[in-house]
Protein backbone atom coordinates (compact mmCIF):
# COMPACT_ATOMS: atom_id res chain seq x y z
CA UNK A 1 0.00 0.00 0.00
CA UNK A 2 1.15 3.49 -0.66
CA UNK A 3 2.56 5.61 2.31
CA UNK A 4 4.11 8.36 3.08
CA UNK A 5 6.43 8.16 6.46
CA UNK A 6 7.09 11.28 8.29
CA UNK A 7 9.72 11.07 10.87
CA UNK A 8 10.65 13.30 13.72
CA UNK A 9 12.35 13.65 17.35
CA UNK A 10 8.89 14.22 18.52
CA UNK A 11 6.47 13.00 16.21
CA UNK A 12 5.89 9.72 13.51
CA UNK A 13 3.28 9.48 11.43
CA UNK A 14 2.70 7.43 8.75
CA UNK A 15 0.18 8.86 5.86
CA UNK A 16 -2.31 6.56 3.33
CA UNK A 17 -2.82 7.60 -0.01
CA UNK A 18 -4.45 6.46 -3.38
CA UNK A 19 -4.89 7.74 -6.57
CA UNK A 20 -6.75 6.94 -9.49
CA UNK A 21 -4.00 5.59 -11.30
CA UNK A 22 -3.50 2.06 -12.62
CA UNK A 23 -1.52 1.14 -9.43
CA UNK A 24 -2.81 3.27 -6.90
CA UNK A 25 0.13 5.76 -7.06
CA UNK A 26 2.11 8.54 -8.29
CA UNK A 27 4.32 6.95 -10.71
CA UNK A 28 1.21 6.24 -13.04
CA UNK A 29 -0.10 9.54 -13.46
CA UNK A 30 0.01 11.38 -16.76
CA UNK A 31 1.99 14.48 -17.16
CA UNK A 32 -0.25 15.58 -19.54
CA UNK A 33 -2.99 16.23 -16.75
CA UNK A 34 -3.44 18.34 -14.23
CA UNK A 35 -3.43 17.22 -10.54
CA UNK A 36 -6.34 17.13 -8.26
CA UNK A 37 -5.78 16.86 -4.49
CA UNK A 38 -9.08 16.01 -2.73
CA UNK A 39 -9.13 15.96 1.07
CA UNK A 40 -11.93 13.66 2.59
CA UNK A 41 -14.76 14.83 4.43
CA UNK A 42 -14.29 15.13 8.97
CA UNK A 43 -14.80 11.73 10.58
CA UNK A 44 -14.21 9.95 7.09
CA UNK A 45 -11.83 9.07 4.86
CA UNK A 46 -10.54 8.31 1.47
CA UNK A 47 -12.55 5.83 0.42
CA UNK A 48 -15.44 8.12 0.78
CA UNK A 49 -14.45 10.22 -2.07
CA UNK A 50 -15.87 7.01 -4.40
CA UNK A 51 -18.25 9.90 -5.93
CA UNK A 52 -15.26 12.05 -7.29
CA UNK A 53 -12.91 8.64 -8.76
CA UNK A 54 -15.52 7.60 -10.24
CA UNK A 55 -17.04 10.34 -11.72
CA UNK A 56 -15.24 10.22 -15.60
CA UNK A 57 -15.70 14.00 -15.77
CA UNK A 58 -12.89 14.20 -12.95
CA UNK A 59 -11.33 10.73 -13.62
CA UNK A 60 -10.88 11.02 -17.47
CA UNK A 61 -9.82 14.99 -17.14
CA UNK A 62 -7.56 15.15 -14.06
CA UNK A 63 -4.68 12.93 -11.89
CA UNK A 64 -6.44 12.73 -8.82
CA UNK A 65 -4.62 11.89 -5.60
CA UNK A 66 -6.35 11.72 -1.67
CA UNK A 67 -4.75 11.72 1.48
CA UNK A 68 -5.63 10.03 5.03
CA UNK A 69 -5.03 12.68 7.19
CA UNK A 70 -2.92 11.22 10.23
CA UNK A 71 -5.71 9.89 12.43
CA UNK A 72 -8.14 8.79 10.16
CA UNK A 73 -8.31 6.04 7.52
CA UNK A 74 -5.34 3.53 7.50
CA UNK A 75 -3.20 6.41 8.36
CA UNK A 76 -1.29 5.83 11.78
CA UNK A 77 0.65 8.50 14.01
CA UNK A 78 1.34 8.98 17.54
CA UNK A 79 -1.56 10.69 19.19
CA UNK A 80 -1.01 14.03 20.72
CA UNK A 81 -2.59 17.07 22.02
CA UNK A 82 -0.85 19.21 19.75
CA UNK A 83 -2.74 17.87 16.55
CA UNK A 84 -4.38 20.90 15.19
CA UNK A 85 -5.23 22.41 10.72
CA UNK A 86 -1.79 23.71 10.88
CA UNK A 87 -0.25 20.21 11.34
CA UNK A 88 -2.52 18.95 8.91
CA UNK A 89 -1.26 21.36 6.03
CA UNK A 90 2.48 20.90 7.16
CA UNK A 91 1.59 16.96 6.65
CA UNK A 92 0.23 17.79 3.41
CA UNK A 93 3.06 19.68 2.13
CA UNK A 94 5.70 16.81 3.50
CA UNK A 95 3.74 14.18 1.53
CA UNK A 96 3.50 16.56 -1.81
CA UNK A 97 7.37 16.88 -1.45
CA UNK A 98 8.21 13.53 -0.40
CA UNK A 99 6.16 11.98 -4.08
CA UNK A 100 7.32 15.20 -5.50
CA UNK A 101 4.08 16.23 -6.82
CA UNK A 102 3.81 18.80 -9.26
CA UNK A 103 1.68 21.95 -8.26
CA UNK A 104 -2.11 20.74 -8.06
CA UNK A 105 -5.21 22.23 -7.24
CA UNK A 106 -7.32 21.27 -3.74
CA UNK A 107 -10.89 20.01 -3.52
CA UNK A 108 -11.96 20.36 0.26
CA UNK A 109 -14.78 18.67 1.52
CA UNK A 110 -16.43 20.00 5.02
CA UNK A 111 -14.76 21.92 7.74
CA UNK A 112 -11.12 19.98 8.68
CA UNK A 113 -10.79 19.85 5.08
CA UNK A 114 -11.43 23.48 4.29
CA UNK A 115 -8.97 24.73 7.44
CA UNK A 116 -6.34 22.12 6.41
CA UNK A 117 -6.45 23.72 2.63
CA UNK A 118 -6.91 27.61 3.57
CA UNK A 119 -3.69 27.16 5.76
CA UNK A 120 -1.77 25.40 2.82
CA UNK A 121 -2.17 27.55 0.40
CA UNK A 122 -1.21 30.25 2.60
CA UNK A 123 2.14 28.77 3.65
CA UNK A 124 2.79 26.66 0.84
CA UNK A 125 1.53 29.19 -2.08
CA UNK A 126 3.74 27.37 -4.72
CA UNK A 127 2.09 23.87 -4.27
CA UNK A 128 -1.52 24.73 -4.74
CA UNK A 129 -2.77 25.99 -7.84
CA UNK A 130 -6.35 26.64 -6.97
CA UNK A 131 -8.76 26.07 -4.09
CA UNK A 132 -12.53 24.66 -4.31
CA UNK A 133 -14.03 24.65 -0.59
CA UNK A 134 -17.15 22.43 0.04
CA UNK A 135 -19.26 23.98 3.17
CA UNK A 136 -17.54 26.25 4.31
CA UNK A 137 -17.84 26.36 8.28
CA UNK A 138 -18.13 29.30 10.97
CA UNK A 139 -14.36 30.03 12.26
CA UNK A 140 -15.00 28.53 15.68
CA UNK A 141 -17.73 25.80 16.09
CA UNK A 142 -21.43 26.74 17.12
CA UNK A 143 -22.21 26.79 20.39
CA UNK A 144 -25.07 24.07 19.56
CA UNK A 145 -22.43 22.09 17.62
CA UNK A 146 -19.85 22.25 20.29
CA UNK A 147 -22.78 20.71 22.94
CA UNK A 148 -23.70 18.35 21.07
CA UNK A 149 -20.73 17.03 19.64
CA UNK A 150 -19.31 17.22 23.44
CA UNK A 151 -22.17 14.72 24.77
CA UNK A 152 -21.71 12.18 21.27
CA UNK A 153 -18.19 11.57 21.19
CA UNK A 154 -17.96 10.73 24.99
CA UNK A 155 -21.19 8.69 24.52
CA UNK A 156 -19.28 6.62 21.05
CA UNK A 157 -15.93 5.98 23.03
CA UNK A 158 -17.52 4.68 26.35
CA UNK A 159 -20.24 2.59 24.66
CA UNK A 160 -20.17 -0.78 25.85
CA UNK A 161 -22.83 -2.99 24.40
CA UNK A 162 -23.40 -3.12 20.76
CA UNK A 163 -27.15 -1.19 21.15
CA UNK A 164 -25.40 1.51 22.63
CA UNK A 165 -22.92 1.75 20.30
CA UNK A 166 -25.10 1.86 17.26
CA UNK A 167 -27.64 4.31 18.97
CA UNK A 168 -25.03 6.80 19.05
CA UNK A 169 -23.88 6.50 15.87
CA UNK A 170 -27.26 6.89 14.19
CA UNK A 171 -27.38 9.91 16.06
CA UNK A 172 -24.02 11.22 14.43
CA UNK A 173 -25.92 9.78 10.60
CA UNK A 174 -28.40 12.09 11.46
CA UNK A 175 -26.36 15.02 13.08
CA UNK A 176 -24.44 14.84 9.96
CA UNK A 177 -27.09 14.15 7.02
CA UNK A 178 -30.15 14.45 8.78
CA UNK A 179 -33.08 12.72 9.83
CA UNK A 180 -33.97 12.20 5.52
CA UNK A 181 -30.48 9.63 5.34
CA UNK A 182 -31.48 6.79 3.11
CA UNK A 183 -31.07 3.62 5.12
CA UNK A 184 -28.64 1.90 2.57
CA UNK A 185 -25.96 4.94 3.39
CA UNK A 186 -26.82 5.06 7.21
CA UNK A 187 -25.81 1.03 6.88
CA UNK A 188 -22.74 1.69 5.28
CA UNK A 189 -21.34 5.03 7.48
CA UNK A 190 -22.16 2.82 10.70
CA UNK A 191 -20.55 0.28 9.36
CA UNK A 192 -17.45 2.52 8.83
CA UNK A 193 -17.49 3.96 12.28
CA UNK A 194 -17.91 0.42 13.75
CA UNK A 195 -14.88 -1.26 12.11
CA UNK A 196 -12.62 1.70 11.87
CA UNK A 197 -14.11 4.48 14.64
CA UNK A 198 -14.85 1.87 17.79
CA UNK A 199 -13.96 2.35 21.95
CA UNK A 200 -10.81 0.85 21.13
CA UNK A 201 -9.70 3.44 18.82
CA UNK A 202 -11.22 6.20 20.81
CA UNK A 203 -7.66 8.56 20.80
CA UNK A 204 -8.09 8.84 17.42
CA UNK A 205 -11.76 9.54 17.38
CA UNK A 206 -11.17 12.09 20.31
CA UNK A 207 -8.31 13.86 18.35
CA UNK A 208 -10.44 13.97 15.11
CA UNK A 209 -12.83 15.66 17.48
CA UNK A 210 -10.04 18.03 18.79
CA UNK A 211 -9.09 19.45 15.65
CA UNK A 212 -12.90 20.05 14.43
CA UNK A 213 -14.01 21.47 17.73
CA UNK A 214 -11.06 22.90 19.35
CA UNK A 215 -9.56 25.43 16.18
CA UNK A 216 -8.30 28.45 16.04
CA UNK A 217 -10.00 31.64 13.71
CA UNK A 218 -7.72 31.42 10.74
CA UNK A 219 -5.97 34.99 11.27
CA UNK A 220 -7.07 38.01 9.38
CA UNK A 221 -2.88 38.12 8.78
CA UNK A 222 -3.12 34.66 6.35
CA UNK A 223 -6.00 36.01 3.75
CA UNK A 224 -3.40 38.18 1.72
CA UNK A 225 -1.21 34.97 1.50
CA UNK A 226 -4.10 33.15 0.11
CA UNK A 227 -3.65 34.59 -3.79
CA UNK A 228 -5.12 31.33 -5.82
CA UNK A 229 -8.59 31.25 -7.67
CA UNK A 230 -11.16 30.00 -5.16
CA UNK A 231 -14.23 28.34 -5.86
CA UNK A 232 -16.66 28.24 -2.87
CA UNK A 233 -19.54 25.15 -3.03
CA UNK A 234 -22.61 25.84 -0.45
CA UNK A 235 -25.61 23.69 0.31
CA UNK A 236 -28.49 25.92 1.16
CA UNK A 237 -30.10 23.77 3.46
CA UNK A 238 -26.68 22.91 5.57
CA UNK A 239 -28.22 24.29 9.21
CA UNK A 240 -24.47 23.33 10.75
CA UNK A 241 -22.84 25.70 8.21
CA UNK A 242 -24.97 28.80 7.73
CA UNK A 243 -24.48 30.10 4.37
CA UNK A 244 -23.49 33.78 6.01
CA UNK A 245 -19.71 31.95 6.33
CA UNK A 246 -19.73 31.11 2.96
CA UNK A 247 -20.39 34.41 2.01
CA UNK A 248 -17.90 35.81 4.53
CA UNK A 249 -14.95 33.51 3.26
CA UNK A 250 -15.72 34.48 -0.76
CA UNK A 251 -15.88 37.99 -0.29
CA UNK A 252 -12.37 37.62 2.21
CA UNK A 253 -10.59 35.46 -0.77
CA UNK A 254 -12.56 37.62 -3.90
CA UNK A 255 -13.55 33.90 -4.58
CA UNK A 256 -16.75 32.40 -6.12
CA UNK A 257 -19.29 31.13 -4.34
CA UNK A 258 -22.22 28.41 -5.99
CA UNK A 259 -25.26 27.58 -3.98
CA UNK A 260 -26.82 23.92 -4.25
CA UNK A 261 -29.99 24.17 -3.92
CA UNK A 262 -31.50 22.04 -1.23
CA UNK A 263 -27.59 20.99 -0.32
CA UNK A 264 -27.23 19.98 3.14
CA UNK A 265 -24.13 17.82 5.28
CA UNK A 266 -21.65 16.36 2.94
CA UNK A 267 -22.05 17.71 -0.35
CA UNK A 268 -19.64 15.29 -1.85
CA UNK A 269 -21.29 12.00 -0.73
CA UNK A 270 -24.79 11.96 -1.91
CA UNK A 271 -25.20 10.89 -5.52
CA UNK A 272 -27.19 14.06 -6.33
CA UNK A 273 -25.35 16.70 -4.52
CA UNK A 274 -22.17 14.93 -5.68
CA UNK A 275 -22.58 15.05 -8.93
CA UNK A 276 -23.49 19.00 -8.90
CA UNK A 277 -20.61 19.62 -7.04
CA UNK A 278 -18.60 17.66 -9.89
CA UNK A 279 -19.55 19.51 -12.95
CA UNK A 280 -19.35 22.54 -11.12
CA UNK A 281 -15.56 22.14 -9.99
CA UNK A 282 -15.00 20.91 -13.71
CA UNK A 283 -15.96 23.40 -15.45
CA UNK A 284 -14.21 26.06 -12.91
CA UNK A 285 -10.85 24.24 -13.45
CA UNK A 286 -11.04 24.25 -16.69
CA UNK A 287 -11.17 28.19 -16.98
CA UNK A 288 -7.78 28.10 -15.44
CA UNK A 289 -4.44 28.06 -17.08
CA UNK A 290 -4.00 24.52 -17.93
CA UNK A 291 -0.97 22.90 -15.51
CA UNK A 292 1.16 19.92 -15.96
CA UNK A 293 1.82 16.84 -13.36
CA UNK A 294 5.61 16.28 -14.32
CA UNK A 295 7.34 14.59 -12.00
CA UNK A 296 9.89 18.04 -10.04
CA UNK A 297 12.72 17.86 -7.89
CA UNK A 298 11.92 20.47 -5.57
CA UNK A 299 14.28 23.70 -5.54
CA UNK A 300 14.75 23.73 -1.58
CA UNK A 301 15.76 20.66 0.59
CA UNK A 302 12.49 19.80 2.23
CA UNK A 303 14.26 21.34 5.37
CA UNK A 304 15.07 24.47 4.56
CA UNK A 305 11.18 24.85 2.92
CA UNK A 306 9.77 23.93 6.08
CA UNK A 307 11.96 26.21 7.74
CA UNK A 308 10.91 29.17 5.54
CA UNK A 309 7.25 27.87 6.49
CA UNK A 310 7.47 28.49 9.87
CA UNK A 311 9.19 31.97 9.18
CA UNK A 312 5.79 32.70 7.29
CA UNK A 313 3.80 30.97 10.08
CA UNK A 314 5.20 33.51 12.76
CA UNK A 315 4.75 36.58 10.56
CA UNK A 316 0.93 35.42 10.61
CA UNK A 317 0.48 34.21 14.38
CA UNK A 318 2.54 37.19 15.86
CA UNK A 319 4.95 33.99 17.89
CA UNK A 320 8.33 34.98 17.89
CA UNK A 321 9.47 31.59 19.10
CA UNK A 322 8.30 29.77 16.11
CA UNK A 323 11.16 30.06 13.70
CA UNK A 324 12.84 28.46 16.49
CA UNK A 325 10.64 25.27 16.13
CA UNK A 326 11.76 21.76 14.16
CA UNK A 327 11.47 22.32 10.95
CA UNK A 328 11.42 18.52 10.02
CA UNK A 329 7.87 18.04 12.59
CA UNK A 330 4.33 18.69 11.50
CA UNK A 331 3.69 19.21 14.97
CA UNK A 332 6.54 22.69 15.15
CA UNK A 333 3.49 24.23 12.98
CA UNK A 334 0.60 23.87 15.74
CA UNK A 335 -0.70 26.84 16.91
CA UNK A 336 -2.98 26.34 19.59
CA UNK A 337 -2.67 27.91 22.99
CA UNK A 338 -0.61 25.98 25.73
CA UNK A 339 -3.33 25.76 27.78
CA UNK A 340 -5.50 23.97 25.42
CA UNK A 341 -2.62 21.65 24.03
CA UNK A 342 -2.38 20.47 27.60
CA UNK A 343 -6.14 20.21 28.13
CA UNK A 344 -5.98 18.02 24.74
CA UNK A 345 -2.91 16.06 26.16
CA UNK A 346 -4.51 14.99 29.64
CA UNK A 347 -7.73 14.26 27.49
CA UNK A 348 -5.99 11.60 25.74
CA UNK A 349 -4.10 10.27 28.61
CA UNK A 350 -7.38 9.61 30.19
CA UNK A 351 -9.48 7.87 27.30
CA UNK A 352 -6.10 5.62 26.42
CA UNK A 353 -6.60 4.37 30.11
CA UNK A 354 -8.38 0.56 29.26
CA UNK A 355 -8.47 1.35 25.44
CA UNK A 356 -7.25 -2.13 24.58
CA UNK A 357 -10.16 -4.30 27.16
CA UNK A 358 -12.94 -1.76 25.52
CA UNK A 359 -15.79 -2.68 24.12
CA UNK A 360 -15.30 -3.73 20.26
CA UNK A 361 -18.61 -4.06 18.07
CA UNK A 362 -16.77 -6.28 15.53
CA UNK A 363 -17.04 -9.68 15.15
CA UNK A 364 -14.02 -12.26 15.39
CA UNK A 365 -13.79 -11.90 11.64
CA UNK A 366 -13.30 -8.10 12.31
CA UNK A 367 -16.49 -7.33 10.55
CA UNK A 368 -19.78 -5.74 11.70
CA UNK A 369 -22.05 -8.40 13.51
CA UNK A 370 -25.20 -6.99 11.70
CA UNK A 371 -26.69 -4.12 9.43
CA UNK A 372 -28.15 -1.17 11.36
CA UNK A 373 -31.28 -1.36 9.48
CA UNK A 374 -31.32 -5.74 10.27
CA UNK A 375 -31.60 -4.81 14.04
CA UNK A 376 -34.35 -6.34 16.19
CA UNK A 377 -36.66 -3.63 16.56
CA UNK A 378 -39.58 -5.84 19.08
CA UNK A 379 -38.58 -3.35 22.07
CA UNK A 380 -38.05 0.08 20.41
CA UNK A 381 -40.85 2.66 19.11
CA UNK A 382 -41.38 2.09 15.29
CA UNK A 383 -43.44 4.45 13.29
CA UNK A 384 -43.64 3.52 8.99
CA UNK A 385 -44.69 5.18 6.25
CA UNK A 386 -48.70 4.41 6.62
CA UNK A 387 -48.64 6.89 10.16
CA UNK A 388 -48.83 2.89 12.04
CA UNK A 389 -46.42 2.73 14.85
CA UNK A 390 -45.25 -0.51 16.68
CA UNK A 391 -44.42 -0.56 20.17
CA UNK A 392 -44.40 -4.06 22.51
CA UNK A 393 -46.84 -5.83 20.51
CA UNK A 394 -49.33 -3.10 19.34
CA UNK A 395 -50.58 -0.92 16.81
CA UNK A 396 -51.55 2.41 17.36
CA UNK A 397 -52.68 5.17 14.49
CA UNK A 398 -50.76 8.19 14.96
CA UNK A 399 -52.55 11.52 13.99
CA UNK A 400 -52.09 12.52 10.54
CA UNK A 401 -51.70 16.17 11.46
CA UNK A 402 -48.71 15.03 13.54
CA UNK A 403 -46.85 13.22 10.92
CA UNK A 404 -47.15 15.65 8.38
CA UNK A 405 -45.46 18.43 10.26
CA UNK A 406 -41.58 19.28 9.30
CA UNK A 407 -38.74 18.67 11.30
CA UNK A 408 -38.35 20.93 14.11
CA UNK A 409 -35.22 23.18 12.69
CA UNK A 410 -32.15 22.77 13.80
CA UNK A 411 -31.06 25.50 17.16
CA UNK A 412 -29.68 28.86 15.90
CA UNK A 413 -26.37 30.42 17.68
CA UNK A 414 -23.17 32.17 17.25
CA UNK A 415 -19.41 30.79 17.31
CA UNK A 416 -17.72 29.93 19.96
CA UNK A 417 -15.87 32.88 21.67
CA UNK A 418 -12.65 32.45 22.84
CA UNK A 419 -13.64 32.13 26.57
CA UNK A 420 -16.26 30.47 26.10
CA UNK A 421 -14.23 27.54 23.94
CA UNK A 422 -11.52 27.37 27.19
CA UNK A 423 -14.74 26.52 29.50
CA UNK A 424 -15.99 24.01 26.84
CA UNK A 425 -12.85 22.19 26.46
CA UNK A 426 -12.88 21.25 30.30
CA UNK A 427 -15.38 18.35 29.22
CA UNK A 428 -12.73 16.91 27.41
CA UNK A 429 -10.82 16.42 30.98
CA UNK A 430 -10.28 12.68 32.76
CA UNK A 431 -13.51 14.54 35.56
CA UNK A 432 -15.83 13.74 32.51
CA UNK A 433 -14.60 10.40 31.69
CA UNK A 434 -14.65 9.14 35.64
CA UNK A 435 -18.00 8.20 37.74
CA UNK A 436 -19.05 7.71 41.41
CA UNK A 437 -20.85 4.81 41.74
CA UNK A 438 -22.58 4.26 45.21
CA UNK A 439 -23.31 0.84 46.43
CA UNK A 440 -25.78 0.10 48.56
CA UNK A 441 -29.61 0.71 50.21
CA UNK A 442 -31.10 4.02 49.68
CA UNK A 443 -31.56 4.37 53.61
CA UNK A 444 -28.51 3.22 54.37
CA UNK A 445 -26.44 5.87 52.20
CA UNK A 446 -28.54 8.77 53.47
CA UNK A 447 -28.25 7.99 56.48
CA UNK A 448 -24.57 7.08 57.04
CA UNK A 449 -23.18 9.33 54.17
CA UNK A 450 -24.30 12.69 54.31
CA UNK A 451 -20.96 14.49 54.19
CA UNK A 452 -20.19 12.33 51.14
CA UNK A 453 -23.32 13.60 49.82
CA UNK A 454 -22.99 17.28 51.01
CA UNK A 455 -19.66 17.26 49.18
CA UNK A 456 -20.89 15.63 46.32
CA UNK A 457 -23.47 18.03 45.37
CA UNK A 458 -21.23 20.88 46.52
Amino acid sequence: MPFVDLHSADDFASIYYTTNSLFGNVGGFDPEKPTVCILHPTFLDSTWLHQQFNDPRLDSEFNLIAFDMRVAGKSECRNSGKHDSWVDAADLAFCAQALRLAPFHVLAMESTSINCALRFAALFPEMCLSLALCNVPAPTELKWIYTAYDELIHTWCFADDLESYEHVAAEAVTFTFGADAPADLRDDLIAYWEQGMHPRKRCRVLEQANVAMNRVPLPAEAYPHITQPVLIIHGDANESCPRKYAERMAHELKGVLYIVKGGAGYLGIPQGTASIVNQVYVKFVSRLPRARSDTTTPTLPIEDRMQEALGKLEQIIGDSSIHTRDPLSSLSFCCLPDEIIQQQTDALNVYRKGQTTAYCPLSPAGRPIRRYSERPKDDWFESNTENISYAGGRYYSEPAARTQTSPLPMPKSEPMSPDDGRLRRGTFSPTSVEKLVIKGSMAKVVTGSQPTLHKLFL
